[in-house]
């Protein structure tokens, strides 16, 4: 029987190239149990294709992905069969009701307990009185509590958001970040988490990793790494690393 890894994900010297062009270069990092690490960067910086990777999606050039220990070269069904995935950009099949998505993804992931399974994640995002409703008619907030709610059918240990709150009210929000740190305090459980929003980063993850054109630039508790660059919040830091990467790498932690 497998030992269980300490790290839910691990890349190791991850590259994805597209002719002369690199996305990532040498990217390295674990997401532990029980942890939330927020993958930083502004648009092009390589965050999606790292997603991308993980989920098997895309072929490395070159590195590795294992999910609980497990490489996903050599063994995608069963490193795949607890990790799941929502992001805006990827909303469920518009011409299917709410039910009918949930109960065509919790069969495609082998989901135990299903109906059971369906009915609490319909409570837990409230989004029971939408059962019969067409997905494509929802708003943007009620699509993307939908796309939770998928994602936590087959109670995945490694759980990808892709800006999980950015179409939600700061009311709605705070509710699903409630729920998501609830769930990564579960055992065996670990988040990567990508947004824009700062505030929101710094209140949810336990790490951060900043990406500028494809490379992991800084590393740290968000709480404190602006400190560490002379920056006041976490927003400025970022705002430095969009502008001024070469300057902030020669500090590199």
């Amino acid at each position: 029987m497998r030992a269980p890894s300490a790290k839910v994900l691990s890349l190791v010297n991850l590259c994805k190239c597209y002719g002369n062009t690199v996305a990532v270069e040498g990217v390295s990092f674990d997401v532990g149990r029980n942890e939330i690490v927020g993958l930083l960067g502004p648009n092009g910086a390589g965050k999606t294709t790292i997603i991308n990777m993980v989920l098997g999606i895309l072929e490395p050039t070159a590195g590795t992905v294992l999910i609980e220990g497990m490489d996903i070269a050599a063994q995608r069904g069963r490193a795949l069969e607890r990790t799941n995935f929502t992001a805006v950009y990827a909303p469920l099949p518009g011409n299917l009701t709410v039910y009918q998505n949930l109960r065509f993804f919790g069969l495609l992931y082998g989901a135990r307990d299903l109906a059971q399974s369906i009915e609490e994640q319909l409570r837990k995002f409230d989004i029971e009185r939408f059962r019969h409703t067409k997905c494509g008619v929802l708003s943007s907030g009620e699509q993307t509590r939908a796309g939770l709610a998928k994602a936590m059918l087959n109670q995945p240990h490694l759980l990808l958001l892709d800006e999980p709150t950015a179409s939600l009210d700061p009311a709605s929000a705070r509710d699903i970040r409630t729920r998501i740190c609830e769930f990564a305090a579960q055992e065996d459980v670990g988040v990567l988490w990508t947004s824009h929003n700062m505030v929101e980063v710094e209140q949810m993850c336990d790490r951060v990793l900043f990406l500028s054109h494809g490379r992991i630039l800084l590393e740290g508790n968000p709480k404190i790494l602006p400190r560490e660059y002379g920056k006041e919040t976490l927003e400025d830091l970022f705002i430095a690393v969009a502008r001024e990467p070469l300057t902030l790498g020669g500090n590199e932690v």
